[in-house]
């Protein structure tokens, strides 16, 4: 039942909203009453933070996986797009900055966890695309991982990309090409060159 009741509030918060969305409406969702849903979380709050551990860890483990497969340095970036896009629906909600104003405590502990997971995610990236000779051999690793978390974080503001002139599928590929561009070797051009005019057909 709480899985249910997770699975189910976490489609609804990440389509239209944290602020919109209400006991009553996943409650209706579901087709059960909202005391059911009490009897699992005491509130709406400790409701969402489940919603967003879960879904943070189920990303995690996915990604884990990808990196598992010991593909080129990337395309595994390339495939981690793909998957976590796949299961954000598109953020056409815009969830990260709800989630900042509405609720700030989830959203600085949420946000912890994904610097660490990215940190640890690019550093191993770079490491094997210095390793591919796909990246130039002169990155500081440590800035290229910063500076990608910043930039990932900075296209999720719709004030500085409204969703109208910048679609979030667009936008993510525009920033992870321009990323790329800036650290890959000609070798890795080649792949990168290869990889964005596939997508493109």
């Amino acid at each position: 039942m709480k899985d249910k009741i997770r699975d189910t509030a976490t489609q609804l918060f990440l389509e239209r909203g944290f602020k919109s969305i209400t006991m009553d409406d996943i409650a209706n969702e579901i087709g059960m009453s909202k005391k059911t849903i009490y009897n699992e979380y005491t509130n709406k709050t400790e409701l969402v933070q489940d919603c967003m551990l879960n879904k943070f860890n189920e990303l995690s483990a996915g990604i884990d996986i990808i990196i598992a497969m010991d593909k080129n340095a990337i395309e595994e970036l390339y495939e981690i797009k793909k998957f976590v896009m796949a299961h954000l629906n598109d953020e056409k909600a815009s969830p990260q900055f709800q989630l900042m104003k509405y609720y700030p405590k989830i959203y600085k502990n949420l946000r912890l966890m994904q610097f660490d997971k990215m940190q640890a995610c690019v550093l191993s990236n770079v490491e094997r695309g210095l390793e591919q000779e796909l990246y130039r051999p002169n990155l500081n690793a440590e800035f290229v991982s910063r500076i990608y978390y910043s930039g990932m974080n900075s296209i999720k503001d719709q004030n500085l990309f409204p969703l109208q002139q910048f679609p979030i599928g667009q936008l993510m590929d525009s920033f992870l090409e321009y990323h790329l561009r800036g650290i890959v070797t000609p070798k890795g051009k080649k792949i990168l060159n290869k990889i964005i005019n596939s997508n493109q057909e």
